[in-house]
């Protein structure tokens, strides 16, 4: 038991000792120096070294052309040509420098020039720690690296993370772009950037702007989350997350998401969108609705998906699944929508409905065709199964035209004159001035016509051997008033911008909303380091030299 203990004893001692020896500080070796000399007046505790200098200190080597070695304070002082060699990675010259071999701390002041494989950094005075691996500068310096160029008033650099840090101003000038922030992280083998605060990201056909984010230089690839915009072309892209490929020139958002199109007059939301720039094309989903400025008056598109292509003045909109629209003058809905600017022609397919004021509308296929000059609704076509409802203006009752094809024409966008072809039939309830019933027409032939004054039938004339009669009020009974196939879904009319999304879309909206508030409110700090920025060594290996 008592051998057992004393061994015990001893390695403890034996790790103590060597934990002492560890701690030690290694003193600073003069391996060369063409001459050297001892004045106690002069320089007192001081060697005086001169001529090719070298000196070693835990695998650094320092050159100059005169040096103060004070071997008491394991310090050393070196003028002229001042060189101090980390292995193979780093590389400090200086006009002056102090070393303290005590804790392993250099100075160094005179055209500092800090260099690595990956970088070079000028600056008149620089501080390096070889215990931390860190260098810092408070005196402006320039960096070049790969093709990049940054300046800042000060900064520091981590050896080992191979990165520069910035917490004031600071300007990365790449071949494609100027980064300027406050608060920055760039690497230097992998050339990524990550930017806190009010930063900007400036090419010549595009800007971005992020209070948090990340960009590759190399690959013009940007990771943005806070407050951030794209900007590039006529487009303007917002949103809470966003990712940009310049060299692609796809963009994507995720969250919020805004696109302003100004030159086609046009605002896209969603929460989520892809853009393709050389596409001239963008996929919107999650709440998606497309603006447009027509006519002075704005016109609201939805759908589960909304696609639009197509430069300036020749944009294509579809919509995909449950598509609807709003203008304060006209609305409707169908299973997808397709609006192409060049023609003017909007196409609402697949069980479509439409209302203009008062007046519902039913067919096929529904087409509404604008005129480009006038930015105004010139024409409508309801074709196959056409059928146009309104209500009687004082009674309970529905006025009813159905027929094969309708063909609409509009003055300020409202219906002035229908035309119903092909086995057409009505049921109308006239009145006089007095808006007294006169009675009911309900009436057959090959093709009526409609004129319309404020939104309400002013005329009804039936063409071609028109078949029926004016049946007084009760002579008519209630189940012969409406013709086959009528359904009135006044309560499903769209009244306002509102009404284009389903309660399950905005039920989403409101949980990103408010998460999104929740975000924000918190205090924000950096965005965390990529895997592909703390793999990038690994990820890409330095060819081996044959």
């Amino acid at each position: 038991m008592k051998k057992q203990l004393y061994f015990i004893q001893f390695c403890l001692i034996l790790f103590s000792f060597n934990t002492i020896l560890a701690q030690t500080p290694k003193k600073i070796i003069i391996e060369h120096s063409d001459f050297a000399d001892i004045n106690q007046l002069e320089t007192p505790d001081a060697a005086l070294l001169t001529g090719n200098v070298r000196v070693n200190h835990d695998g650094a080597i320092l050159t100059c052309n005169k040096a103060y070695y004070f071997q008491k304070e394991n310090y050393i002082k070196a003028f002229g040509n001042v060189r101090i060699v980390q292995g193979d990675t780093l590389t400090m010259s200086s006009k002056y420098a102090e070393y303290n071999g005590e804790n392993k701390q250099a100075f160094a002041t005179g055209n500092v020039v800090l260099q690595s494989p990956e970088m070079s950094m000028v600056t008149d005075t620089l501080n390096f720690d070889r215990n931390s691996q860190e260098a810092y500068y408070t005196t402006y310096g320039t960096i070049t690296n790969k093709g990049n160029t940054l300046r800042s008033k000060s900064g520091r650099y981590f050896v080992n993370q191979k990165k520069y840090q910035f917490l004031t101003a600071v300007t990365i000038t790449t071949p494609e772009n100027v980064i300027k922030s406050n608060h920055l992280d760039y690497y230097t083998n992998s050339g990524h950037s990550y930017l806190l605060g009010p930063s900007t990201i400036v090419g010549k056909d595009n800007k971005i702007y992020t209070e948090n984010g990340f960009y590759d230089t190399k690959k013009d690839i940007a990771r943005l989350q806070r407050n951030s915009t794209i900007r590039y072309n006529n487009l303007l892209v917002k949103g809470d997350s966003l990712f940009y490929n310049k060299k692609t020139g796809f963009a994507s958002g995720v969250n919020n998401v805004k696109i302003t199109d100004s030159i086609n007059k046009t605002i896209i939301k969603g929460h989520y969108a892809e853009i393709y720039k050389f596409k001239d094309s963008m996929f919107v989903t999650k709440r998606a609705v497309a603006v447009s400025l027509v006519d002075k008056d704005s016109v609201y598109i939805h759908a589960k998906k909304l696609m639009v292509t197509g430069k300036e003045g020749n944009r294509i909109v579809r919509g995909f699944n449950n598509a609807r629209f709003f203008k304060t003058d006209l609305s409707g809905k169908c299973d997808s929508i397709h609006s192409d600017q060049t023609k003017g022609l909007t196409q609402l397919i697949g069980k479509p409905i439409l209302w203009n004021f008062d007046n519902q509308m039913t067919g096929d296929v529904i087409h509404l065709v604008g005129n480009n000059k006038t930015e105004k609704l010139d024409s409508l076509k309801v074709l196959n199964n056409a059928f146009i409802v309104s209500k009687d203006t004082v009674g309970t009752g529905f006025n009813q035209v159905k027929g094969q094809n309708l063909y609409g024409k509009f003055k300020d966008n409202a219906l002035q004159e229908v035309d119903i072809v092909k086995n057409t039939e009505v049921i109308y309830y006239m009145r006089s001035e007095e808006q007294e019933l006169i009675g009911i027409n309900k009436s057959v032939g090959s093709k009526i016509n409609l004129i319309l004054d404020k939104n309400k039938i002013d005329t009804l004339t039936i063409f071609e051997k028109p078949e029926g009669e004016i049946y007084p009020e009760k002579d008519l009974p209630e189940n012969a008033r409406k013709l086959r196939g009528f359904i009135w879904r006044g309560d499903e009319r769209i009244k306002s911008k509102d009404d284009i999304f389903p309660s399950e879309e905005n039920e989403l909206n409101d949980k990103i909303v408010k998460e999104s508030k929740a975000k924000n409110a918190k205090e924000d700090v950096p965005m965390e380091v990529l895997k592909e920025t703390l793999d990038y060594d690994k990820n890409n290996p330095k060819p081996k030299v044959q």
